[in-house]
């Protein structure tokens, strides 16, 4: 069985917390580099195996294996940062205050908006986040100036970026003189701003309306909604979780 096999040779310390709802498995090794995570009080390293008797601690708080499968859909307000850092005054988990651990779907820019996942599942986040998987995001974009009809080309056709990568085709339409939709299936840094950039446009706003299945629907700014139970088994479904 393979709770016994964990009790017996533990699990690694990144998918123990993944399954505490702290942070996808990336994310739990960034909180182990940056020194946050302890194993009955010693400071963890990459590659630690968490036992039953041992006890993991994240920012001094004692982290547990979680069953419950929780999955938000939070508008973020531009502002707001995409991190579960307490240093960071402006971090997402602070500014939702839900009463239990949760924590972003991957990242939407500090100036951006829009449709933030939030769940407690590390599995789910890993398969989202995963840029393999080509999950679609979807978002609605204001420029400073009129769209052309050579901007939306470029920008479904390729652009290369100031780092040599060229991003990946996608879909992309006009729906104002200055505005565009566009749905991407991989989620570079920064990636939309950095594109119109190099075509010459800036970005006034951007809002993301999609992430998979899930939609930001008429949800008002700043406030989050538990997705329904269709919304969940189609997003399992597409991402083969079950």
């Amino acid at each position: 069985m393979a709770g016994d096999r964990e009790e017996q040779d533990g699990i690694r310390l990144n998918k123990f917390l993944s399954e505490a709802g702290i942070a996808s498995r990336r994310g739990s090794d960034r909180m182990i580099e940056e020194g946050r995570v302890t194993i009955d009080g010693r400071v963890a390293v990459l590659g630690d195996k968490v036992f039953p008797e041992n006890r993991v601690s994240v920012d001094g708080r004692e982290a547990e294996r979680v069953k419950e499968d929780i999955i938000l859909a939070f508008y973020k307000p531009a502002g707001i940062t995409s991190t579960s850092d307490p240093g960071d005054e402006d971090n997402v988990i602070d500014f939702i205050g839900y009463p239990k651990r949760i924590f972003s779907i991957g990242r939407l820019d500090k100036d951006s908006e829009g449709l933030l996942l939030m769940t407690n599942n590390g599995a789910l986040a890993d398969k989202i986040m995963r840029s393999k998987n080509e999950h679609e995001k979807e978002y609605v974009v204001r420029v400073n100036r009129d769209i052309t009809e050579e901007f939306i080309g470029r920008m479904s056709g390729g652009v290369l970026l100031d780092d040599g990568k060229v991003t990946k085709r996608c879909f992309a339409e006009a729906t104002g003189p200055r505005e565009f939709r566009i749905i991407l299936r991989q989620g570079l840094n920064r990636q939309i701003r950095r594109m119109c950039e190099r075509l010459g446009y800036e970005v006034r706003s951007l809002k993301r309306i999609r992430v998979v299945n899930i939609t930001l629907g008429d949800l008002k700014e700043g406030r989050y909604r538990d997705i329904t139970k269709r919304e969940r088994e189609e997003l399992y479904r597409q991402l083969g979780l079950k």
